[in-house]
């Protein structure tokens, strides 16, 4: 063997020795990837994924499988191996509502895109789920990931009326910690959410996805009508308490954050137009005009009709005060998905709260000549939300 070949022996022996050093060395290895499912808290049993992506988020078919532990949301992934930095995580499972108070009738799919080199904590939320196909967008523009990250979520905010900068990526977020930018997480979450079903959620979340997709913005004004249609009609304080009667009743320790503020930011600042009511009076009802017509004060019949249309997951309760010595009566035979109180003599009034949302309420009422107050109380609020003072003729 004559010193030229042993010397590219040698050669091609530390080459192939570095070339596996250096493959060896490209492993990314995590001990734990653990982290919260949100919309509300998803439940126990939710399914959880992880599948590792290429620089241009393309899987690679590497997946990790675990589940939802706790009705707190919580998840843990142990050992993970990674050749790549990126990755996506996707979550299948029920949730609390956090404005009806109950657990949710279906399931939901939720998504996270993440780069875990430096992190073993990654939540799944409707931000993380939101940004997911802007930031695959930008990607293929050319877009440094974290650049992109970072855009994608300023972006999808704005819609929501919320300008400021938020100072942390999407999958840090926490529903069930303070902090101004957990704030806006809870927010957004419950402005999307609104009194929708789980299969209108979902259908909602991807037509917003398809829509922003390309320039970050929300230019399908029918979508964004139905977001504020639905916010103007949801019961601050109804949902901080159920959230923070869930979280009492799982052990945590929370403290939920300012979300009120956005939410009331958005109905005072946003473009979108009210185009729709969850609570409808329409102008007649089976037994004639209805006395809750909006447009309406004046009645020159005696007999009429106490009618509203309920969207799901909606409340409602009337009250009805005569403001002078006449009254008003009621037919029981007559009535329609409302329950009455017993007529109080002395202040002349009584309530009727509808049973059921996602119903007609309808029920035939006869009055007398004079005036009477009428007193709006919806989605459980405590004051009214409007009145108005009609007088039959």
């Amino acid at each position: 063997m004559n010193k030229y070949f042993v010397t590219l022996l040698i050669a091609v022996f530390i080459l192939f020795s570095c070339k596996k050093e250096n493959q060896s060395t490209s492993i990314l290895t995590k001990e734990n990837i653990s982290g919260y499912v949100q919309k509300g808290p998803f439940i126990n049993g939710t399914s959880i994924s992880i599948n590792e992506l290429n620089t241009n988020l393309s899987q690679t078919g590497k997946v990790y499988n675990t589940q939802v532990v706790d009705n707190k949301g919580s998840f843990n992934f142990g050992n993970v191996e990674l050749k790549s930095n990126y990755v996506s995580l996707r979550a299948d499972g029920f949730y609390f509502n956090e404005i009806s108070g109950e657990q949710s009738k279906s399931q939901i799919t939720l998504y996270a895109l993440s780069d875990v080199s430096n992190k073993s904590s990654v939540n799944i939320n409707l931000l993380t789920h939101l940004e997911k196909a802007r930031i695959e967008y930008l990607i293929s523009e050319g877009i440094d990931f974290q650049d992109a990250k970072k855009q994608a979520l300023s972006e999808i905010i704005k819609i929501f009326s919320i300008n400021e900068a938020t100072e942390t990526t999407s999958e840090t977020l926490d529903i069930a910690k303070k902090g101004d930018d957990n704030g806006k997480l809870l927010a957004i979450s419950l402005i999307l959410q609104g009194y929708r079903s789980e299969g209108e959620l979902t259908e909602l979340l991807s037509n917003i996805s398809t829509d922003i997709r390309e320039d970050g913005i929300l230019d399908n004004k029918t979508l964004g009508s139905e977001l504020i249609n639905h916010t103007v009609y949801l019961n601050l304080n109804s949902i901080r308490e159920n959230l923070e009667k869930r979280f009492s009743d799982l052990g945590v320790n929370a403290e939920v954050p300012d979300f009120e503020k956005y939410i009331n930011a958005f109905i005072e600042n946003s473009t979108f137009d009210i185009t729709a009511s969850l609570i409808e009076y329409p102008s007649l009802g089976e037994n004639g005009k209805n006395i809750l017509d909006l447009n309406e004060l004046i009645y020159g019949d005696a007999e009429f009709s106490l009618a509203a249309n309920l969207h799901q997951g909606t409340k409602l309760k009337i009250k009805i005060t005569s403001l002078g010595t006449k009254d008003f009566f009621m037919q029981p035979f007559t009535v329609k998905n409302w329950t009455m109180s017993v007529y109080n003599e002395t202040t002349k009034s009584q309530y009727f709260t509808a049973i059921d949302s996602d119903k007609n309420c309808d029920l035939l009422m006869v009055f007398d000549s004079g005036d009477f107050l009428i007193e709006y109380f919806e989605m459980g609020a405590l004051e009214p939300n409007r009145t108005k003072i009609i007088r039959s003729k």
